[in-house]
């Protein structure tokens, strides 16, 4: 699949996003199951927390609480404005919490969310999801994370598709100690095993990148090497590059990013025919 050109940040009406905005609270708050525990470690419960909308698609999408590798809590009602536009697109979502930085390393963080795929997969069931219509999506350190569930080098527990904003893919160069990213501070003979790069295959799922060409944090190269890969090896995928666009979207940026994310995860986890 080709590389999607640069493409400037379309100007949307403020009318336009103020109106949106009031119909998206307009509609009825989906159901909430909160701290939803899929493991322990160190004594501690690893949980996630589960937004299900009134009107069920039937696919969910499971969104890595992730930036640096840092985990952070807060109440599950804080966390639906950022979830509203997959919500309101009939989109379950699970927001997963794992191990966090700076206690926990990346090694760690990439075990804890295979361990929370395998419990949402387990429990489709139970909370009414189909365990055959999951996607996985995150930004930076959580794209990172989405990455390596779906291309799980395993290949025992898989998703149907990928999201993944300004992903590190690469972690050989940066491993080691650091003040800003405490979680990097592991053995660099690990470090290839968890670098999604290495694990692009023909049997993985679609994957979007989105990538802004002016992002300082995490370069583009990032993206443009894992779109590469899976070209090489014949997987549907994406790289939508934003001009101007840093590390991080905010504003139209992130209404864009918003809207390709939705209908990315509309055309590739729709039912199973027959």
């Amino acid at each position: 699949m080709q590389l999607i050109p640069l493409r400037r940040l379309p100007r949307l009406p403020a009318l336009a996003l103020t109106l949106s905005l009031a119909c998206s609270s307009a509609a009825a708050e989906p159901a909430i199951t909160a701290d939803v525990i899929y493991g322990h470690k160190d004594g501690m419960a690893l949980v996630y927390d589960l937004f299900k909308p009134e009107e069920h698609n039937g696919a969910t999408v499971l969104f890595m609480v992730s930036g640096g590798w840092f985990s952070r809590w807060q109440p599950p009602q804080q966390r639906l404005p950022w979830f509203s536009h997959l919500l309101d697109a009939g989109f379950a979502v699970v927001a997963v919490h794992h191990g966090s930085a700076p206690r926990f390393k990346v090694p760690d963080a990439v075990a804890d969310v295979r361990l929370a795929l395998e419990h949402v997969r387990s429990s489709a069931a139970r909370f009414g999801l189909d365990p055959n219509r999951l996607g996985v999506h995150g930004g930076s350190a959580g794209g990172h994370l989405s990455l390596m569930l779906g291309l799980d080098p395993q290949g025992e527990n898989r998703v149907q598709a990928v999201v993944a904003y300004f992903p590190p893919v690469d972690l050989s160069d940066v491993v080691g100690p650091s003040e800003r990213f405490p979680a990097l501070d592991f053995s660099p003979e690990l470090a290839a095993d968890v670098s999604p790069i290495n694990f692009a295959s023909a049997d993985d799922p679609p994957v979007l990148l989105i990538h802004g060409d002016k992002d300082e944090l995490v370069s583009i190269s990032h993206s443009e090497r894992l779109h590469a890969a899976l070209d090489e090896v014949g997987v549907a995928n994406e790289l939508f590059v934003m001009e101007g666009a840093a590390h991080g979207f905010r504003g139209v940026a992130q209404q864009v990013a918003r809207e390709a994310t939705v209908k990315f995860f509309q055309a590739h986890l729709t039912p199973a025919e027959g």
